[in-house]
């Protein structure tokens, strides 16, 4: 991405396939995005509380968690095929990359995206929706760092602040002994989940950075189209990768077990799995949505912000327990994403003055999105 935002804005009025949004109003960009917040905040929350379930019922197979996390890709090619931009996204890859790089990425990335969602299922498969939930907001601390060091994204007071009010968050929930751990689920156990969620986050986050830096170096344009060729190619390969786990890893072979077994009845554990398939793949929409009216970065904010809700949503959906400590960390983590989220705001009204000063005052008729990657 540019470093000028002026000029990025500009660019955004005149590259092929965006959607005119210079055209917009301002109360029509913020419907689109509030639109957007919705179907991140709804997709990923009840993937999450959807995965407890599953496991809460008697499920066990840690690759299956995983694979339905990506298998309804295909749901994508809706919006895909509906974006008239989709026919020129073509044109929009860097030629001076061979398509053999460009599937490499694509691959590449598909493999981290399974990997990364193996260690969110063994994850939920050790904590509770709302302890999980409140460690993987640790993601946004991560995401700082890695768009410092990989993106060149500065490091504010406040964006430190953020960082360490969720570190702190997430350091509270795992000298938690009085938290509600899953039946069954031993000390170690416990432990071992919260590692892996851990490492999740902060791969996920790397992503997430490694991913812009992909549309900075190679991509190099965010049209709404190439955003969900991304998404569908990757989610593709981490399904292909996931399906040679299942099968590699024998778990399979408990399938017909586990949906004769499962709590609620064989109805209950296909719809689970529907359910989290969609649902995974609503917030994806929602992910690539902001990315594309907002930026990446702001993307992730929600994202944590649905983390910080999870909770809530565990306490009315699942009946969780919620002691002292865990509405600390939760209280802790929402603190941690207003900085971050005031941060952005100072960014954009820096750039919407420094707009202003090179071009005069801004119409009150229509709404330029400022984009700060």
């Amino acid at each position: 991405m540019p470093d000028n935002e002026d000029s990025l804005v500009a660019n955004n009025r005149t590259r092929p396939g965006l959607l005119p949004l210079g055209k917009l109003t301002r109360w029509q960009w913020w419907l689109l995005v509030a639109a957007n917040i919705f179907l991140l905040l709804f997709g990923q929350i009840v993937a999450v509380l959807l995965g407890r379930f599953y496991y809460d019922q008697g499920g066990n197979s840690k690759w299956m968690a995983t694979l339905v996390q990506t298998i309804g890709f295909p749901i994508l090619f809706i919006p895909y095929f509906l974006f008239p931009s989709s026919k020129k996204s073509s044109a929009t890859i860097n030629t001076s990359f061979s398509l053999s790089v460009i599937f490499s990425i694509y691959i590449i990335l598909g493999a981290v995206i399974a990997g990364d969602n193996m260690l969110y299922s063994v994850g939920l498969l050790y904590l509770s929706a709302s302890t999980y939930s409140l460690i993987c907001a640790t993601q946004l601390a991560f995401n700082a760092v890695f768009s410092y060091f990989i993106n060149s994204q500065k490091f504010t007071v406040l964006i430190f602040n953020s960082v360490v009010v969720l570190s702190l968050s997430a350091s509270l929930l795992s000298v938690n002994d009085d938290s509600d751990k899953p039946s069954g689920v031993t000390n170690a156990q416990y432990v071992l989940g919260f590692v892996v969620t851990l490492i999740a986050s902060a791969f996920y986050a790397l992503l997430l950075s490694v991913t812009q830096l992909c549309f900075q170096k190679v991509i190099k344009k965010e049209t709404f189209s190439v955003v969900l060729e991304l998404s569908i190619y990757t989610s593709f390969f981490a399904t292909c990768f996931s399906i040679f786990g299942l099968f590699a890893s024998g778990e399979w072979r408990t399938l017909g077990g586990e949906l004769n077994g499962f709590g609620k009845g064989s109805l209950a554990y296909v719809m689970t799995f529907v359910g989290t398939a969609v649902a995974c793949q609503v917030c994806s929409v929602g992910v690539v949505g902001l990315i594309f009216l907002v930026s990446s970065l702001f993307s992730n904010v929600i994202s944590t912000l649905s983390l910080s809700l999870t909770p809530l949503a565990a306490v009315i959906v699942l009946h969780a327990k919620m002691n002292g400590v865990k509405i600390i960390a939760m209280l802790m983590g929402l603190w941690g994403f207003c900085t971050y989220i005031y941060q952005n705001y100072l960014d954009d009204d820096d750039a919407k003055k420094k707009q202003t000063d090179a071009t005069g005052a801004v119409s009150s008729d229509t709404f330029t999105p400022l984009l700060h990657q």
